[in-house]
């Protein structure tokens, strides 16, 4: 009984070195494959954690700064926050801050700059945002042409009015009466009519003579 025992714990021995030495690589390279993807996907959490932690204890640094009016300091802290952690949302919103900062104290072409690269690098919501805000930085300067250029690359799903609406501010700032009133139109079409905005678009086509609502008193009239 105990030879039979022990000749089929032979031969279950000896199918299993058969199986190894036919299986035993593959099995051991999909361990490792395995194995390696789990510590890589751990690694790269953690790497982002701390990455976003960095990148928010910075952002405090900026907002700070920002509040105490210290231009050349937020400039410095959004440089160095781009470059290290471009691809955050902080970052993003960063230059958004910093520019407003910049504008307000008189440094346009760092504003210009900081929104720039808001423009080309960040999400597209932020993005357009930036695009916009550099537009109407481009429109002081009387870049028009660069204005123009800068709204056409922007990607504007859901800000398609805003978007018009800033370039019949480019032509208005041109001169180019038609353009603008197209533009303008456009823009009152793609607003929500229960934005408030849209009135001001609304006041905009009234100037061009081109109103897209009737006066009060000519939509009520008066019976004979």
């Amino acid at each position: 009984m105990a030879t039979q025992l022990d000749l089929q714990e032979q031969e279950q021995l000896d199918a299993l070195k058969s199986f190894w030495n036919q299986y035993g690589n593959l099995v051991t390279w999909t361990l490792v494959l395995a194995l390696g993807a789990y510590a890589a996907w751990n690694g790269w959490n953690y790497w982002q954690r701390e990455q976003g932690l960095k990148a928010g204890a910075m952002f405090e640094e900026l907002e700070r700064a920002a509040q105490a009016g210290d231009v050349d300091k937020t400039g410095r802290v959004f440089n160095d926050l781009r470059e290290r952690f471009g691809g955050t949302a902080y970052a993003q919103q960063g230059a958004l801050m910093a520019a407003r900062l910049q504008f307000d104290k008189g440094q346009a072409d760092a504003a210009k700059a900081s929104l720039s690269w808001a423009a080309e690098k960040a999400d597209p919501e932020v993005r357009t945002i930036a695009a916009l805000r550099l537009a109407a930085l481009q429109v002081e300067a009387k870049q028009y042409d660069e204005a123009l250029k800068t709204l056409a690359a922007a990607k504007p799903e859901g800000f398609e009015a805003l978007i018009e609406d800033r370039r019949g501010d480019v032509y208005m700032a041109q001169g180019k009466k038609p353009e603008a009133l197209a533009a303008y139109q456009a823009a009152y079409k793609a607003m929500d009519p229960t934005i408030d905005y849209r009135g001001l678009i609304d006041a905009k086509l009234t100037a061009l003579g081109a109103a897209p609502t009737p006066p009060a008193t000519a939509a009520s009239g008066t019976a004979p």
